[in-house]
């Protein structure tokens, strides 16, 4: 798997989104992406109870710890790389947690407008 070039939404070298929990597609800390990533995992997000319990809602449990993945399970103000397709979802529901554009993948934007990242953004 090569990583598409590491730019982020701003036009400037992507930054580093979290080491602890480790996040990625390839789990090495940035939300770099690549054509193998169909979920496209490069929203850098600050998590929130309320996104956590929506996501849990529609399926998908963000804070249960699943071992046999390497999977921690994750907590309200921790960061992570999140699909960019669910968080234009979440935007649409209304609880979007807030995004680090400098650790934003560029490729977001193919998803995700500019103009609401920066909605969101801190």
């Amino acid at each position: 798997m090569e990583k598409d070039k590491s730019v982020n939404v701003l036009g400037s070298a992507l930054q580093p989104c979290s080491v602890s929990p480790m996040t990625g597609f390839f789990r090495d800390g940035a939300c770099n992406t690549c054509w193998e990533d169909h979920g496209l995992h490069t929203v850098c997000v600050v998590l929130t109870a309320e996104f956590l319990a929506w996501s849990s809602y529609i399926g998908n449990d963000l804070t249960t710890p699943r071992p046999d993945f390497a999977f921690p399970g994750l907590k309200p103000g921790e960061r992570w790389c999140l699909c960019a397709g669910r968080f234009l979802e979440a935007h649409d529901e209304g609880c979007a947690p807030q995004v680090v554009l400098e650790c934003t993948h560029q490729r977001t934007l193919e998803v995700v407008p500019l103009e609401v990242l920066q909605v969101y953004a801190i």
